[in-house]
């Protein structure tokens, strides 16, 4: 595919279209034709969690996905059957998921952080057939497995131990052909055909199970190209674990579509934002992307001790972007941050191109295909400054990337899927430019003496006091207001909370962001409750507030 350079995001909008082929599937139709075509290209640079580099190429993906595919076939896996993949950032992960898009079986990338408890439930909600994990986590599944009656293919990654019923990866590797050539007409998995499942980070409930086809992968091409500004010679490093729907939008498809190399560092533990610099400076990692709160995180150290020099292109998601962060991060290293938005569901809604402007705290504008709308409750558009839900237009045809629905829970697809538009659930509103301002989860803004108030907004100003490492905002009852800014606040080391120390936050963030979006209440706490994604439960923090009365 030829990469027009746009000159401006409207240039980009007029000339960029994405077809999908029939029957596309990227393990086939991208990655063994090109591995066919140059099968040295470098594809990653994996650093292991003992500091050790290992190489590879396209070469050895397509060869070693082909092996594991007849492997898995020969332990009885079929087209449909769904895989639980719980492997760190292991080399084992891509071509696990590689080798199940050949099957047409559908991987479901779960995190290491699942306690027994979850994997139970997820194995029997999702009626998952096979488990490939790491042997540190085998435990965990071996709890969960005798009441797990749809779990019948276990498959550890190395360790030296297997309990009884379960296969080692290289053992079964080792006795495979080394050729899985792609089936005929409807026998190919691809096109409409399930690609793999992400279980939602269940914020406000249950997590739920999203699903995408094999177009998906190719719906990352604007994230690996464009987003991340990428080509055959780049070193790419997206930080995202694994087990998350943001690996694979930063560290596989797009990436190598556009040329370029993954950089993938399998740390295991806490993470050490020293030695992530000293990484990226030593392997010359040319393009970054990370959420706000890592880059928090490295404006505290001083990056002139870091040979950065290769670094040309940085962007983040996840979070919204602090104006002090964004202006930090480009004096030291004189680099702007690019903004971008997408969701589980999704892919690259909203983005914001090297030839844009890009402006803090924005998360850009409406990504080549997608017909974004903000629209109010009664479903008529907003007009610029206005707030509103943000809304994807899936008539007359869906954009590339979005999910197929929530399996087995028509009720819910159909509660978000509706008069021909896919509701985020987020609001936003957007600027004179058309850029998108982030607010939150419809369910989380409050709303007091007639101001609708978004708790990013609020949580971003929080941050920057020196005595605040994280902070959620939720709405209190007040008779008055109709509803209270309160902060839920855990404490940098060597503050303590006191009356001086709360009328000084909010002083702060009076000063930081308009002065009635400040915290009437402060709560401090040891920790904030958050789903096994990171995810902040404001909604459980609410329910303890209405308990307490």
């Amino acid at each position: 595919m030829h990469k027009p350079s746009p000159v401006s995001y409207e240039d980009f909008k007029d000339k960029f279209s994405l077809e999908v082929p029939e029957g596309y599937n990227f393990a086939f139709d991208f990655l063994d034709a090109e591995a066919a075509k140059d099968p040295t290209r470098p594809a990653m640079v994996h650093i292991d969690p003992e500091g050790k580099r290992r190489d590879y190429d396209l070469a050895f993906f397509s060869r070693e996905s082909a092996k594991l595919a007849n492997a898995l076939v020969a332990q009885g896996l079929k087209r449909g059957d769904r895989v639980m993949v719980i492997l760190y950032r292991r080399v084992e992960f891509w071509v696990t998921m590689l080798a199940l898009h050949k099957i047409g079986a559908v991987p479901i990338p779960s995190p290491n952080l699942l306690t027994a408890k979850d994997i139970e439930q997820r194995i029997n909600y999702a009626k998952v057939r096979a488990v490939v994990c790491e042997y540190t986590l085998t435990e965990r599944v071996e709890q969960a497995r005798p009441k797990c009656p749809t779990l019948q293919i276990l498959v550890q990654v190395a360790g030296d131990k297997l309990p009884a019923g379960w296969v080692g990866y290289n053992a079964i590797l080792q006795k495979a052909g080394d050729s899985y050539p792609a089936p005929k007409g409807k026998d190919k998995p691809g096109g409409d055909d399930p690609l793999l499942i992400f279980f939602t980070s269940g914020t406000t409930g249950m997590p739920k199970m999203a699903e995408h086809t094999h177009a998906y992968a190719l719906g990352h091409y604007v994230t690996g190209v464009y987003w991340h500004d990428l080509g055959p010679s780049d070193l790419h490093l997206t930080l995202a674990d694994t087990g998350w729907g943001k690996a694979v939008w930063g560290k596989f498809y797009g990436q190598w579509m556009a040329g370029a190399t993954v950089f993938t560092w399998d740390f295991r533990g806490k993470f050490e934002p020293e030695h992530l610099l000293r990484l990226m400076a030593e392997h010359k990692v040319t393009s970054f992307c990370a959420p706000p709160t890592v880059y928090r995180f490295l404006i505290r150290l001083d990056l002139s001790q870091f040979d950065l020099s290769a670094l040309r292109h940085c962007t983040t998601a996840g979070e919204l972007l602090n104006d002090g962060v964004f202006h930090e991060w480009k004096r030291m290293t004189g680099l702007p941050i690019y903004e971008g938005y997408g969701q589980t569901e999704t892919t690259l809604q909203l983005l914001t191109l090297p030839c844009m402007t890009p402006k803090p705290g924005s998360i850009g504008r409406p990504a080549p295909g997608w017909d974004l709308r903000l629209l109010k409750e009664d479903g008529s558009p907003c007009a610029p400054g206005e707030e509103g839900e943000i809304c994807i237009a899936v008539e007359p045809k869906r954009p590339v990337g979005l999910f197929t629905g929530y399996l087995d829970e028509p009720a819910k697809t159909a509660a978000v899927i509706y008069d021909g538009f896919y509701h985020t659930g987020d609001k936003a509103w957007m600027d004179e430019d058309g850029y998108f301002w982030f607010l939150g989860r419809t369910d989380d803004l409050i709303k007091s003496s007639g101001y609708r108030i978004g708790p990013f907004e609020v949580e971003s100003a929080l941050i920057t006091h020196p005595g605040v490492v994280e902070a959620a905002v939720t709405g209190v009852p007040d008779p008055v207001r109709g509803q209270a800014v309160k902060a839920t606040v855990v404490l940098a080391k060597g503050y303590d909370p006191s009356d001086e120390l709360t009328h000084e936050i909010q002083e702060h963030v009076k000063k930081v962001t308009a002065p009635y979006k400040y915290p009437r209440v402060i709560e401090y706490v040891d920790e904030l409750p958050k789903t096994i994604s990171g995810k902040i439960k404001r909604a459980e923090i609410r329910e303890r507030d209405e308990k307490k009365g």
